[in-house]
């Protein structure tokens, strides 16, 4: 019934709950509940969205720069405590 991801799972068990507690009183009626996380990014305007897009694009290309030098500086270590 519920994904492991609290985002999913949260929305679903308010709604078992409250209709639960809607038949224990002999209620007709009932909850809907959905769950769109990514629903807000689709309102924005174009211009906002893209200017997201390329700040996001940027942010992985700088950190991509830096992480082959990690690689590095793991193997320098490796080779001064003679791991191998």
């Amino acid at each position: 019934m519920c994904s492991v991801e609290t985002i999913n799972c949260f929305p679903l068990l308010v709604n078992i709950l409250s209709n639960t507690f809607l038949r224990l009183f002999n209620s007709t009626s009932r909850f809907r509940v959905w769950n769109e996380p990514f629903n807000s990014a689709q309102n924005l305007e174009p211009r906002i969205r893209n200017g997201i897009f390329y700040f996001c694009f940027k942010y992985m290309l700088v950190l991509a720069a830096g992480l082959p030098s990690q690689f590095a500086v793991s193997s320098m270590e490796d080779y001064k405590v003679k791991t191998m």
